[in-house]
């Protein structure tokens, strides 16, 4: 679908300061010393013990609303995407939506679909400002990622938080969208029941019938519709589940490398599951040039892709000063071992015989 009047007016991301390294994490479950470069990840963000979705949320839209430079009583919907949300029965959207004084009359709604749920938001808000039934809307992406312990997805699951102010194309817009392209099929490479403490995984399955082929589908569709080539972009941002899913994909589609390694920051943070491409698409958001074209393609187990195409405007060179940057949060950081990593996510849970 061809936009060409919606835009993003603020961007913010959080990333907490704990780390824990994968070697750390390869040694405590007798792992080969060799695993973790497999992944090209070194370490991962993990939330402390008062950090949850809803925190971390609020930080980044806090951010984001600085860049924006939009009264909180302009935004008329509020979006989060997640799948670590601290309340089962219980909107993290309002609670966030209080804390910035955006509420009462307007739209809000928790949305799932594994690492896609903010990007589903991100559709859903470019409809209503393109229909004119919002002015602004403020769109999040947070997790406290979840892994059972020992499993494989322990190495890259990680925190963090991207939110998106998107309102008008006009002159406060720092980038508008050119074009949204969707790809969903029942594909189950990843999932968790009800009153299951951890998700599981297909295992090598979330590779080619899932990742793969719904990104490469998506991207396909949007160079289509648009009339576009790998090389009209100057930035290809893919969803980060490890460091090599996203230069495979690029590699496959016809993106050179040099184009995903500026937003490739799960290396550093891990995956932030909803937040994952959002944050890569800030930290090239924070580099970029005006014209610049950004092709963002996250996905979601399950299974779904999108694929939207950005153009930078002039505007961004006096936005991005503005609020903290992706590279300031990563530079932040406190290494922790896998024990207070352990206590953080209160992974030890008690028993009775």
């Amino acid at each position: 679908m061809k936009f060409n009047n919606v835009g993003i007016s603020g961007w913010g991301v959080y990333i907490p300061k704990y780390r824990i390294s994968l070697d750390e994490i390869a040694k405590a479950w007798g792992y080969p010393s060799t695993y973790p470069q497999g992944l090209n990840v070194v370490e991962k963000a993990v939330a402390g013990v008062d950090e949850d979705t809803i925190t971390m949320g609020f930080e980044a839209a806090r951010n984001a609303l600085r860049r924006a430079g939009v009264d909180p009583n302009f935004i008329g919907a509020v979006y989060v995407g997640t799948e670590s949300k601290p309340y089962a029965v219980k909107p993290s959207a309002t609670v966030i939506a209080e804390a910035l004084g955006i509420t009462p009359k307007k739209l809000t709604a928790d949305l799932e679909f594994a690492c896609r749920a903010a990007s589903e938001a991100l559709g859903i808000s470019i409809g209503l400002v393109s229909s004119g039934m919002v002015k602004y809307a403020l769109v999040i992406g947070s997790d406290t990622a979840q892994a059972s312990p020992g499993d494989v997805l322990e190495f890259t699951a990680a925190s963090g938080s991207a939110a998106y102010v998107i309102g008008r194309d006009d002159g406060n817009a720092a980038a508008y969208f050119e074009g949204f392209y969707s790809y969903v099929t029942d594909t189950p490479d990843f999932w968790r029941k009800e009153n299951a403490p951890y998700p599981m995984h297909g295992e090598s399955f979330t590779g080619e019938p899932a990742y793969f082929h719904h990104i490469v589908s998506a991207v396909k569709g949007l160079l289509e519709e648009l009339g576009l080539r790998p090389s009209d972009f100057d930035y290809f941002v893919p969803h980060q589940p490890n460091g090599k899913f996203p230069l495979k994909v690029a590699r496959i589609l016809g993106f050179p490398k040099e184009k995903v390694l500026p937003g490739l920051i799960v290396t550093r943070i891990g995956n932030t599951y909803s937040a994952s491409a959002l944050i890569g698409l800030a930290a090239v958001l924070e580099k970029a040039k005006p014209g610049s074209r950004i092709l963002v393609a996250p996905y979601g187990s399950g299974a779904g892709a999108d694929a939207m195409s950005i153009v930078v405007k002039d505007s961004i060179l006096d936005k991005v000063g503005k609020a903290p940057t992706v590279k300031d949060y990563i530079s932040r950081k406190t290494y922790i071992d896998y024990g207070l990593y352990v206590k953080f996510y209160n992974k030890l849970r008690r028993f009775k015989f």
